[in-house]
Parts: C-alpha cells; sequence; structure tokens
C-alpha cells in the first residue's frame, strides 16, 4: 500500500525547498562586500572604455575614406 503523506505539509516543504533555492541565488547575486562591488564596477567601467577607445568616431564609416 501506498504511503500516506499530509498534502498541507508537503505543500510548505515543497514552498520552503523554493525560497532556500531563491535565497541562494540572492545571496550569491546581492551578497557581495563593497569592495567586492568597488572592483567590479572598477572593472566594468575599464573594460568599456577599452572598447569605447576602439570603436570608430561616430558618422564614420569605411566609404568615407576614415
Amino acid at each position: 500500500m501506498a504511503e500516506l503523506i499530509n498534502l498541507r505539509r508537503a505543500r510548505k516543504n515543497r514552498d520552503r525547498r523554493a525560497k532556500a533555492v531563491q535565497a541562494a541565488e540572492n545571496r550569491i547575486l546581492f551578497g557581495r562586500t563593497d569592495a567586492e562591488r568597488r572592483r567590479q564596477e572598477t572593472e566594468s567601467n575599464r573594460r568599456r572604455d577599452l572598447l569605447d577607445g576602439k570603436l570608430l568616431a561616430k558618422g564614420e564609416t569605411e566609404q568615407d575614406g576614415g
């Protein structure tokens, strides 16, 4: 015979597991220290500036000869 389960308890356990997964994701995304945030911001600014430096000037294309 199959094991009887309490649906209310099973639903609560399912919700707890989902909340635990969400909390773990939030800790990864938002649980950084100030130093880590500043370092990442500095790195992204540096990369953006490097990329911007390699772009052609606005309005300038290969056909214009520039």
